[in-house]
């Protein structure tokens, strides 16, 4: 097998997807230096905008509209810091690890953190059981087991309001700032701990100090470093967490047991294509077009779209590619609490109620 940065193109076998990376054409692999550095100086230079607009702009209503865009725009740069910690960004292996750290800093990533579980967890073992960590689906019987305390936590985060509470939780908390990193990973991601940490005391100091200049009194100080660090980065979440969700989550997507999950099944059929409202393309660099990026993360960003239009010329009505809005990202999250991995059907929580009373009486 062939490695390529952090995944391995398989040979030929039942269920791989050697067929679906043989019908890509070399043009979707094509990553000029030049377009990479553009994507990223854009999104930079949108940041530091918004950055010095809220600086000036202390209502709380206007403050919160524009971190409506910043949420966009820190999303924008953590979607360059994640094709570069893929390698698909640049053909420099180093020029992808500094714009990938420095793209991650304003939503707060550990760049290696990331890599760890991202490139070589979610992505070779997509939609299967037991070890794809990212919106991994609880069982009915596994949430009957649950305290009080963290059915309520599971119903929050897997609703519609939830899905920032769930990222920060479930994936930037346990996965990337705490624990004990594997041996072989460990120096590097301490290091891109320190990195994330040094950006947000920075952070705190530049712009307390600019409070300082500026005259405002200790309470407006502390909600000048909220609405430049704190917020973003919660609305950033929000913004991901409701991403991730709708890309790997839905009635039609199935998750696998080892004996019967397959890289064909988990890539093409575990993955989406989404439609997104006519400009978040602009912020969000057709990461919504998610199976061809699952299929070979090699492709950058600005080609998934050539990339999802051959492999559905290939394989016609394999990949799900429908449009998605607010109200389709709602239904998925009221449609999709529970999962019986025996059955591969979703379920809500009142339909696992009514079965394990219908099993009750059975008994």
């Amino acid at each position: 097998m062939q490695e390529v940065e952090g995944t391995v193109l398989e040979k030929e076998r039942p269920g791989s997807l050697k067929g679906v990376i043989d019908i890509l054409p070399e043009s979707v692999f094509s990553n000029p230096t030049w377009r990479g550095m553009a994507y990223f100086y854009r999104d930079v230079a949108m940041y530091l905008a918004l950055l010095t607009a809220l600086v000036f702009v202390t209502n709380v209503v206007e403050a919160l509209l524009l971190e409506i865009v910043m949420a966009l725009v820190v999303s924008g740069l953590f979607i360059v810091g994640h094709d570069a910690a893929h390698g698909a960004l640049f053909s420099s292996r180093r020029r992808n690890q500094v714009v990938g750290r420095i793209a991650m800093l304003p939503g707060l990533h550990v760049f290696e953190g990331w890599v760890l579980g991202h490139n070589r967890v979610h992505h070779p073992f997509t939609v299967r059981q037991g070890v794809d960590f990212v919106w991994h689906p609880v069982t009915p019987e596994e949430y009957a087991q649950l305290g009080w305390w963290r059915r309520l936590l599971h119903r929050f985060e897997w609703s519609w309001a939830g899905a920032g509470v769930y990222y920060i939780h479930q994936i930037w908390w346990k996965k990337m700032m705490v624990g004990e990193p594997p041996a072989r990973w460990a120096k590097t991601i301490r290091k891109d701990r320190f990195l994330v940490l040094g950006f947000i005391v920075t952070m705190l100091a530049i712009f307390s100090s600019v409070g300082v200049v500026l005259g405002d009194s200790i309470p407006g100080i502390i909600w000048l470093d909220v609405r430049v660090l704190v917020l973003p980065f919660v609305a950033f979440a929000y913004t991901i967490g409701a991403a991730v969700h709708v890309q790997h989550i839905s009635p039609d997507i199935k998750w696998w047991k080892k004996a019967e999950w397959t890289k064909f099944r988990a890539q093409m059929e575990g993955t989406t294509v989404l439609r997104v409202p006519k400009g978040i393309n602009f912020f969000l660099h057709w990461i919504m077009v998610h199976t061809p990026h699952h299929v070979d993360m090699r492709i950058p960003m600005y080609r998934l779209e050539e990339a999802a239009a051959a492999i559905e010329e290939a394989f016609p009505g394999t990949v799900i590619d429908e449009k998605i809005g607010l109200r389709g990202y709602v239904s998925k999250t009221r449609t999709c609490k529970l999962y019986d991995f025996d059955e591969g059907t979703w379920m809500t929580y009142r339909e696992a109620r009514r079965r394990a009373r219908e099993a009750d009486r059975a008994a």
